[in-house]
């Protein structure tokens, strides 16, 4: 399989999910969009993973990259690929779906809980997750539900933290992937962020969950095998 990923910043990478591919013998390729990289023809890929980034999807004046990724997004899901998005990458795919994307009323960043909702349990991307679970957030902006996509989780900070369209759009607006040495980077490079706040941690807070690390890129490998059709744990 073809995974091609998309790549906002040189602190946020695939993390865990590079993992995942290897040991599938996936092929792995990536557009860095910040260093200006070329973007593939969409029938040349299968997957599409669209990471995270401190940018917000508007600032196409400063990311002119960005109308071009949005146009790429587009294509990817006419195209019938499958297609994931992580924070910033969810809130791409949501406006390419037709949905607003905004300002949310709280900054999530650090570890809380996300509860699935009902329609969780029929989608099979979700199958068999518990319904409530740990993960890794860093996000201000958030998105409304695409028309036609499914709503599939939440959490106190943020109405809507996943969805699926047509069983193979995933968009996630927490973070899955995310390991210790990831979420280190994005401190050092993002840290500024870290200031009082009702949903907001400290460094220390962060990276004192070595188990929840684990435990998050363990439920990113279930999502990925379900995608793919693959239900080995």
């Amino acid at each position: 399989m073809k995974i091609h990923y998309l790549q906002h910043v040189p602190f946020e990478g695939l993390a865990s999910i590079e993992s995942w591919a290897i040991k599938g013998r996936h092929s792995l390729s990536v557009t860095r969009l910040y260093a200006n990289e070329s973007l593939p023809a969409v029938n040349e890929i299968d997957w599409l993973i669209v990471m995270g980034g401190p940018m917000n999807i508007h600032e196409d004046d400063k990311y002119p990259w960005l109308t071009h990724e949005k146009r790429f997004i587009e294509a990817a899901i006419k195209g019938d690929k499958t297609v994931i998005g992580v924070c910033l990458g969810a809130q791409l795919i949501a406006h390419v779906l037709g949905a607003r994307v905004y300002q949310g009323p709280y900054k999530e960043i650090g570890w809380y809980p996300i509860s699935l909702i009902d329609e969780a349990k029929h989608a099979p991307v979700f199958a068999s997750l518990p319904p409530e679970f740990m993960v890794f957030h860093w996000h201000g902006d958030t998105f409304d539900l695409p028309p036609g996509a499914t709503r599939l989780a939440y959490s106190d900070a943020c109405r809507n933290q996943a969805f699926v369209y047509k069983q193979k759009v995933l968009g996630l607006q927490f973070h899955l992937e995310t390991t210790r040495e990831s979420a280190q980077r994005i401190i050092e490079n993002c840290g500024d962020e870290l200031v009082e706040g009702q949903y907001i941690q400290r460094a220390d807070e962060i990276l004192a969950r070595d188990s929840d690390f684990a435990a998050i890129n363990n439920v990113m490998v279930r999502l990925l095998n379900n995608l793919s059709g693959n239900n080995a744990t």
